[in-house]
């Protein structure tokens, strides 16, 4: 018999599951994939109970060694916002990170007074759930005036696992990712408040990410939950990362870089975020990652495998073929909102291969320049996610970046974070244990 501790990571594509033992290993993993739904050009939504059932079908599926599971920690897509009623009934569907609706909602945040601006600390960036929540104040008014709380994904999937318990409830991970969030203050903004055009009533209330908010009844048994915390600083938790640069490659890129000062700056290339643990971290964030990817095996009927393998067998380079992977445009720094993606240097010797190549490349190339723009000092890279399990992609990135890369073969470092905090909570503190793939060379 051991203790458990279990993360779930509610991603833009899929949940993760992850169970941790007592000595930090991970002991079972299950997850269930899922689309999100784009009902007009530029939207971006899903169902909370897509992600409900997600869960329950992972948990379902998830094979444990005899033991108790001590808690329960979720993880989620960042920005974003869904309305809820005061039992955290979602009362819409959630609008997503990669949502560009709110694009006139967002010259409110550009017409604030310079000092107001800047204080926010970020990238103005339509998908987040400021201007996300205007959108919905002036095209769903009646949904608003119905609505108890706005709630990050990862808190509207807790809302629904601990019925009675108090669902407006958020964390400081997620809270400082929605464009209402003074960094330099570490509060909610009220000026950022005022131009979302809401009442404050609906802001849900801060708690640290490990405190526990009620008990889940689950397939395993009756279950703590805790907060939780937005992905990417679950990921760079459980990395261990503390003085290099974490990419987390999956549907987008996270590229981060811990211990950043919460300083004010006006429309700054990176992000600045609060982590987890009461510090602060920089984040470079690329909308296209392995989307992009994605988006391109279907266009040449490949599977991921084939993908790669036609990748691998073309020269590098391309034969002069060049990808720009931005199809859905991006949050500024590396590319804009207005840019696009496309395949340029094509000729009659092109080959599928050469177009496979030319995207794996171009993937890794705006990586690259979205590192740059951390400033990070040298050393190390740490790789997680889907996108790092191929040798390919470790070693074009090693070389991009000019630096080693280590790749951690989690298959979701967001859930593992989700699962530690989970532990912390419940007086189970682990350290995750793992073993790096094969490095990438210079």
């Amino acid at each position: 018999m051991t203790d458990l501790l279990l993360g779930a990571d509610i991603g833009t594509s899929g949940l993760k599951l992850v169970a941790l033992a007592a000595d930090g290993s991970v002991v079972a993993e299950a997850e269930a994939g899922y689309e999100p739904q784009r009902p007009r050009p530029g939207w971006v939504q899903d169902d909370v109970g897509t992600w409900t059932a997600a869960l329950d079908d992972a948990l379902t599926r998830l094979t444990l060694p005899a033991g108790r599971v001590r808690g329960l920690g979720l993880s989620g897509q960042m920005h974003g916002a869904v309305l809820v009623d005061e039992g955290g009934t979602a009362l819409g569907p959630a609008l997503l990170w990669a949502d560009s609706r709110a694009a006139e909602e967002l010259r409110r945040w550009r017409d604030l007074p310079a000092a107001d601006r800047a204080a926010l600390a970020n990238p103005l960036v339509p998908g987040m759930t400021g201007p996300l929540l205007a959108w919905l104040a002036a095209h769903e008014p009646r949904t608003v005036e119905r609505a108890a709380a706005v709630l990050l994904p990862k808190d509207a999937v807790r809302a629904r696992l601990v019925p009675g318990a108090d669902p407006a409830v958020t964390d400081r991970s997620d809270a400082s990712a929605t464009l209402l969030w003074d960094v330099p203050a570490d509060d909610w903004s009220a000026a950022a408040v005022a131009v979302a055009g809401v009442d404050r009533r609906l802001l849900p209330a801060v708690r640290p990410s490990t405190d526990v908010v009620g008990t889940a009844r689950l397939p395993v048994g009756d279950v703590p939950v805790v907060v939780g915390g937005a992905d990417t600083p679950l990921a760079l938790l459980a990395s261990g990362v503390d003085d290099g640069v974490l990419v987390n490659l999956g549907t987008g890129a996270q590229l981060l870089r811990p211990h950043a000062d919460p300083v004010p700056a006006d429309d700054p290339p990176v992000h600045r975020y609060a982590d987890v643990e009461g510090g602060w971290y920089a984040m470079a964030a690329l909308q296209n990652g392995g989307s992009a990817w994605a988006w391109v095996r279907g266009v040449l009927g490949m599977s991921w495998p084939e993908f790669f393998a036609a990748a691998e067998s073309a020269a590098p380079g391309a034969g002069g073929v060049r990808f720009r992977p931005f199809l859905s445009g991006e949050r500024g720094g590396v590319a804009g909102p207005g840019d696009r993606g496309s395949w340029t240097g094509l000729g009659d010797g092109t080959t599928r291969s050469d177009l496979a190549r030319a995207a794996v490349e171009g993937v890794v190339a705006a990586v690259a320049s979205g590192v740059a723009l951390l400033d990070a000092p040298e050393g190390a890279v740490v790789l997680t996610g889907g996108g790092g399990r191929t040798p390919l992609v470790r070693r074009l990135l090693a070389d991009a970046l000019h630096r080693p890369v280590r790749s951690l073969p989690m298959r979701s470092a967001s859930a593992i974070g989700a699962a530690v905090l989970a532990g912390r909570g419940t007086g189970l503190d682990v350290a995750p244990r793992m073993e790096p793939a094969p490095d990438g060379h210079r």
